[in-house]
This record gives C-alpha cells, structure tokens and sequence, in this order.
C-alpha cells in the first residue's frame, strides 16, 4: 500500500490564503499601533504630522511579517545583524586556558568547584586504596572501609 509522505513539513500552515497565523498576528498588532497612531494624532493636527509615524509602523509591521533577507525572516535577520556588530569580529585562541565564555553565575560554580576540592582532599590516595585492595580478605575493618569509599565515589 502506498502512503502519500508530505514533502515541505518545516512549512507554516496558511490561514487566510498565503498568510500564516504568525503574520497575521504580526499584521493586527502592528495594525493596532497604526490605527492608535492615527486615530490619536489625525484629531489635533494635519496630514504632515500623523502620516510620518504611522508610515514607520506600517513599513515596520509589513517588514516582520513578509520580508525575507537572505532566505532569512526579517526578525532572524536583525537579531543577526545586531549580534554581529555588538560582538567582537576577531577572536584569539590561547591553549589551556578554560572556558572562554563568561557566565553571571561563574561565582555559583566557582564556589562548587571549591567544596569538590575539599572532598577530593579527604579522600584517599591511590596508594591507601591499593592498600586496601591488596588486603581487601585479611581486614575486615580495612574492607568497611574498602566498601565506603566505593560507595562514596559512585554515587
């Protein structure tokens, strides 16, 4: 039996002809200001003065809801964009030196890493543990203990 695969699923469905619902929420709220726009400045003064913005928010909207900028939305584009001129163009690579990415919880982990040092300072040395291995029948003290650190450091 032969089944019908769909092809283009990464596709938006359309709503209203060729609009998706993502646009058309864009087209209304953008719509809104615009109207808000007009309806509050065409009361007091003449053409020349509420045409100007309400134009900008209507290019704005008609921007985010259909413009595609090297096959990106226009909203991807401008994040891009944004984040290409705020972050540093040239980036150096220095051997061995961590993370190069700061965090604001780098104190969180700092202060982690501090108490897993201080557990590591308590536990035993390679040699006590062969030790204890090597022993592991004859004491039986030195088996409880052998049974301890094995739990410890697996769970």
């Amino acid at each position: 039996m032969r089944f019908k695969v769909p092809q283009d699923v990464q596709r938006e469905d359309t709503i209203i002809g060729p609009i998706t619902l993502k646009q058309l929420g864009i087209l209304m709220v953008g719509g809104g200001v615009a109207y808000a726009l007009y309806v509050s400045l065409a009361k007091l003064y003449f053409i020349e003065v509420w045409l100007p913005p309400v134009a900008i928010v209507v290019c704005i909207t008609l921007a985010f809801a259909f413009l595609k900028v090297h096959g990106l939305k226009f909203h991807i584009f401008l994040m891009s964009f944004i984040q290409y001129h705020l972050l540093p163009k040239q980036r150096t690579w220095i051997q061995e030196t961590g993370n190069p990415f700061i965090s604001s919880f780098d104190h969180l982990k700092d202060k982690k890493k501090e108490e897993k040092v201080v557990e590591q300072k308590q536990t035993k040395t390679i040699e006590e543990l062969s030790e204890v291995v090597d022993s592991y029948g004859k004491d039986v003290a030195k088996k409880q203990e052998l049974n301890k650190i094995i739990n410890q450091n697996f769970q």
